[in-house]
């Protein structure tokens, strides 16, 4: 039987490292940001490659949520999930049949990173005050004791937080999520060539390095606005 591994995270932030890594696994296969053409068809956001984005998915929800739950052939089905693109229309209830993990990162060096890509960043273009509400949401639907980790963690020392990781659900850590092969995947978005130029050149996780925020004054506005959610999830974070 499958189980299906929902990974829930906001833009920019080590989200497809994170893909990358249990893809490496020889019992995993992964979807990219399965909900990312509805979301675009649905908000009227204008995003990069919009018209190949709105081609490659379904672009209604509960055709999505069919795919995510259709019959796989692999032990482990992991989904990189945006919290963004879950727009309040969706019906949950399909939360019920996968495990989920959550994986945060401070609202400034989100936006920090988010700007380099698009240079208008609103609240709900970062999806973090949503990816609260989504914890508290399928945390009730499931019943589910969610755990919350940490990029910095994570890249402090990935072996220690993936491990503890796999040992929340009952998996085995296998060390092929350390490293990975340099290059594309037929499992990325069409969008990569926008967003994945340093993840395609890794060969790992980065090791951490602080950043150099360097925010406006409209930026910073939109970190602080955000930083209340975040702590609400810090507070539960794993620690190893």
């Amino acid at each position: 039987m499958t189980t299906r591994f929902a990974m829930w995270s906001g833009p920019r932030n080590i989200s497809t490292a994170m893909m990358r890594s249990w893809e490496n696994r020889s019992d995993t296969q992964v979807v990219d940001e399965p909900f990312y053409a509805y979301y675009l068809r649905q908000s009227g956001k204008v995003h990069p490659m919009q018209e190949q984005i709105l081609a490659s998915q379904p672009q209604q929800w509960q055709q999505v949520v069919d795919q995510l739950l259709a019959p796989k052939s692999c032990d482990l089905f992991y989904q990189k999930m945006m919290t963004h693109h879950m727009l309040e229309e969706i019906d949950l209830s399909f939360c019920t049949e996968l495990k989920h993990c959550f994986l945060i990162r401070n609202p400034a060096n989100v936006v920090n990173s988010y700007v380099k890509k698009i240079s208008q960043v609103r609240d709900e273009d970062i999806g973090i005050k949503r990816q609260w509400q989504l914890y508290q949401q399928i945390a009730d639907i499931s019943g589910q004791d969610i755990p919350v980790i940490d990029s910095q963690d994570v890249l402090r020392d990935p072996e220690g937080m993936l491990s503890a990781v796999c040992e929340q659900f009952d998996l085995d850590f296998d060390k092929a999520m350390l490293s990975w092969p340099a290059g594309k995947r037929d499992s990325d978005g069409v969008w990569a060539p926008h967003w994945y130029q340093r993840v395609e050149a890794s060969t790992g996780f980065e090791p951490y390095r602080p950043e150099a925020i360097d925010l406006s004054a409209a930026l910073q506005a939109v970190a602080d606005d955000n930083m209340d959610a975040y702590q609400q999830m810090y507070a539960k974070r794993l620690l190893r």
